[in-house]
């Protein structure tokens, strides 16, 4: 099973189950792509190259309505993490926004009040994203719309590997940039820039990564996938125990992945991310909340907002681009398998500002907080 990733913390289950074992004791021959960039990952899922990826949804999307390039059938059997990422703005213009006096979802509303008065009338501010369909570049332009800045007219948005970013900002290319753990804790670090937001900022627990698997490899390797499925699961709870931090973060640190140093990729991992400044940390969760759970109601998110900026066709039958995509049914088959306990439902609704409980099979599942920063539903 030939999986592709790039070089992020999210990536960890993956490279954690096989690094440790896990799909071997499933009977998983596994290897691993560390790939360059989403655009290395598109194509090579596209040409069959790859069976599989960590992949960031919008993503998954493009490629099985064939926005760009060859169209690819692909499905989503499993979530692989929620939050991680971050937007990261030099230090000239952070100065620039000024002092803010809010705290929590307000001081991400403020800061982003303030950008959009920064930037109006001025010269566009030049920011990056990973790709043009990922979750960073609809996670950065609903927070700068909700402060009511232009996407397409206050910003240059440009594309670069989330590898590069820390490098683009310190030549000056850009002006920030929104992207996974751990690159905008390494930009901070440098001194480059500083953190304005994390997508938890934004969207408490906002989704992330997935698993995404070519249709035709899943047809013909079912029991595979389960078992894939299985493996990764696993691998899930083992990275959000906090106890494992510092084993995720060492081999994560391994030249042939993220080659970066351990104590920085473990600034986003549990009980080393702050989760009392949630707002402005990528705190990532691998198995809590829900968390492997590929909920309709997310990829209707996803394909909402990608039709909101001229992405997909006005026309799109969301529901249907979704369910066809994502596949809790399989989820739930290999979740099962395992005796864990699965949502009886396959959307939810997003807004919660409290922790609270969700029905599940054969247990209720202990939730976090889900809700958006502007208090949208």
């Amino acid at each position: 099973m030939r999986i592709g990733l790039l070089k992020l913390t999210d990536s960890a289950p993956v490279i954690v189950a096989q690094e440790l074992g896990f799909f071997a004791e499933e009977n998983v021959p596994a290897l691993l792509s560390v790939e360059p960039s989403w655009g290395n990952i598109a194509d090579k899922l596209a040409h069959g190259f790859l069976d599989a990826a960590v992949i960031v949804p919008p993503l998954a999307f493009a490629l099985t309505l064939g926005l760009r390039g060859p169209a690819c059938g692909l499905i989503v059997p499993q979530a692989i993490n929620l939050g991680g990422n971050s937007i990261t703005l030099c230090r000239k213009l952070m100065e620039s926004l000024g002092p803010v006096t809010q705290t929590g979802a307000a001081r991400v509303l403020e800061y982003s009040r303030n950008f959009a008065a920064l930037t109006r009338g001025g010269a566009p501010v030049r920011l990056a994203v990973v790709h043009q369909y990922s979750t960073h570049a609809l996670l950065l332009r609903y927070w700068l719309a909700a402060g009511g800045a232009d996407a397409e007219r206050d910003v240059n948005l440009t594309a670069i590997p989330p590898s590069q970013m820390a490098e683009a900002l310190a030549r000056g290319v850009i002006d920030g940039f929104c992207a996974g753990a751990p690159w905008g804790d390494v930009a901070a670090l440098s001194g480059l820039g500083e953190t304005v937001t994390s997508s938890h900022g934004i969207w408490h627990n906002a989704p992330e990564k997935v698993l995404a698997v070519r249709q035709d490899w899943a047809a013909d390797n079912p029991e595979m996938l389960l078992r894939a499925q299985r493996a990764m699961l696993r691998t899930a709870e083992y990275c959000d125990a906090a106890e494992n931090a510092d084993t995720v973060s060492a081999i994560l640190a391994r030249p042939e992945y993220l080659d970066i140093a351990a104590e920085t990729i473990a600034a986003a991992l549990p009980d080393k991310s702050g989760d009392g400044e949630m707002w402005r940390r990528p705190a990532l969760r691998f198995f809590r909340h829900a968390a492997t759970m590929p909920w309709l109601s997310h990829a209707e998110w996803f394909l909402r907002e990608m039709q909101r900026w001229g992405q997909t066709p006005q026309d799109l039958a969301i529901s249907a681009a979704a369910s066809a995509v994502y596949r809790p049914d399989l989820y739930r088959e290999a979740a099962k398998s395992l005796g864990l306990s699965v949502p009886l439902t396959d959307h939810k609704l997003e807004g919660h500002h409290a922790a609270w409980r969700l029905e599940g099979m054969p247990a209720a599942l202990a939730m976090e907080p889900d809700g958006f920063f502007d208090q949208s539903p």
